[in-house]
């Protein structure tokens, strides 16, 4: 996943207080260092969908490869190249720039075809047309079903064994799903906005994407994360947890908790979820809502604000769990395959395997 930056028109001093976080780590500091990313073929993501488009209808569909650019930026690119506003152009999850990133677009070509010079260009600026189809309804944000990652990490990591042995630990025991530090901006600045921006009461207008809202209530859920990692309880049901069924957006408040739901959770089948801050109702209880209380109010300025704000509460699963991975040496490097649910965050994934500046 990426996030892009709001517009400044001064540069932002990152944020000292909240700034670097100490986030825990599963199985503790990893003791390998290692590189990723070195070029945009090393880092590639493929989105996932559990539909395909219909062949006809009013809106193209482009099945697209890109290198260098955002999603937004593709975005414009696409709307200029075909005459359309860019708010006729959809798509919908956001993609880093310094990857290969392939992802579908929606483009409202109602009536008509598309230029046929429309791609000229394009190719220069990174971007492949891989599919053109023709689909009923416009691409709304946030409906892939998961994003498949093909990595490859160098140094020290990649001929550890400490390296794979952390990699199958957490193959068949999941990754703490932190949000990444992409949501949060080099060295914290988004959060350091959001901050700011809470503080003076948020404005639609000062935020109109809402990332900086996102920011906010990903700082919180990765504090409430961070708490239950450094005691164990990130993975295991406690009394008064709202539970989430694995690969599904369904979930489930316990009271208590008996065998057969730690045995469910020991399995993958279940895990525990964390908040994502916001008016309405916490539905955790007991201790764990007591938790997830101080620890909100521990960073109040930014409860509150999203409160005040009107985002409505939600919840977020804090365990990750890997699919379809793969562990592939080559020469002094190794590419790790693996699928992730959408809006979980592979450099979550890397902070657990090895250290790196970029990985906090």
């Amino acid at each position: 996943m990426s996030e892009r930056e709001p517009p400044s028109n001064e540069p932002t001093p990152p944020s000292t207080e909240y700034w670097p976080p100490n986030w825990h780590y599963a199985a503790g500091l990893p003791a390998a260092a290692g590189e990723y990313r070195q070029s945009a073929e090393d880092f590639q993501v493929e989105e996932q969908f559990d539909f395909a488009p219909e062949g006809q209808g009013e809106h193209w569909w482009l099945w697209l490869e890109k290198r260098g650019l955002t999603t937004p930026d593709l975005a414009r690119l696409l709307a200029r190249a075909v005459d359309i506003p860019v708010r006729d152009v959809g798509y919908s999850g956001l993609k880093d720039r310094n990857a290969v990133t392939r992802q579908w677009f929606s483009l409202a070509l109602p009536g008509r075809e598309p230029p046929a010079d429309w791609d000229a260009g394009l190719a220069e600026r990174g971007v492949t047309c891989l599919e053109a189809v023709r689909h009923p309804r416009k691409l709304k944000r946030g409906v892939h079903r998961a994003n498949r990652f093909h990595l490859r990490i160098s140094g020290e990591a990649a001929v550890s064994d400490a390296t794979r042995e952390r990699w199958d630990r957490l193959v068949s025991g999941g990754v703490p799903n932190y949000f990444g530090p992409q949501r949060f901006g080099p060295e914290g600045r988004n959060l350091h906005r959001a901050r700011q921006l809470l503080a003076r009461g948020w404005r639609k207008r000062q935020d109109p994407q809402g990332l900086l809202l996102s920011t906010a209530r990903s700082y919180l859920f990765n504090a409430v994360l961070s708490a239950r990692v450094a005691d164990g309880t990130w993975c295991v049901p406690q009394p008064g947890d709202v539970l989430n069924l694995e690969g599904t957006a369904s979930r489930f408040a316990s009271a208590t908790v008996d065998q057969d739901l730690l045995t469910r959770a020991e399995a993958g089948d279940l895990h525990p979820t964390g908040p994502l801050w916001g008016d309405g109702r916490l539905e955790s209880d007991a201790q764990v809502a007591e938790r997830e209380t101080a620890i909100a109010t521990d960073f109040a300025e930014l409860s509150e604000g999203l409160v005040q704000a009107g985002v409505r509460h939600d919840r977020r699963p804090l365990r990750l769990r890997l699919k379809d991975a793969d562990w592939t040496p080559q020469g002094d490097s190794v590419w790790l395959s693996f699928t992730l649910p959408r809006g979980a965050f592979a450099t979550s994934v890397l902070r657990e395997l090895f250290r790196h500046s970029t990985l906090i």
